[in-house]
């Protein structure tokens, strides 16, 4: 089988404006993705949290806390609703 030519455009002047070498994609290179040790990896989430960035290990279980609240009540309100609608519909066959 002949390999395919990409095709050349006018305006592209090769610059990656994001990379889609994902780490769990069938396309993913080890070999193209910068390493970085544990160290340098510690230093720049402490920095991305410095900067507000990035959520600390509290913030982070307060933030999933309060999102399992809100479905929690999500679930209740809908729960509430349909077993008082049965309960009215019961009312009115009875």
């Amino acid at each position: 089988m002949a390999r395919k030519i990409p095709k050349q455009y006018e305006d592209d002047d090769g610059r990656t404006i994001a990379d889609m070498n994902i780490q769990g994609m069938p396309w993913y290179h080890e070999e193209t993705t910068p390493r970085m040790s544990r160290a340098e990896a510690r230093a720049a989430l402490q920095e991305k949290v410095a900067r507000g960035e990035a959520l600390t290990r509290r913030e982070s279980l307060r933030y999933t806390f309060y999102a399992t609240l809100a479905g929690l009540v999500v679930v209740g309100v809908i729960g509430g609703g349909v077993t008082l609608f049965v309960f009215l519909l019961w009312l009115l066959w009875r």
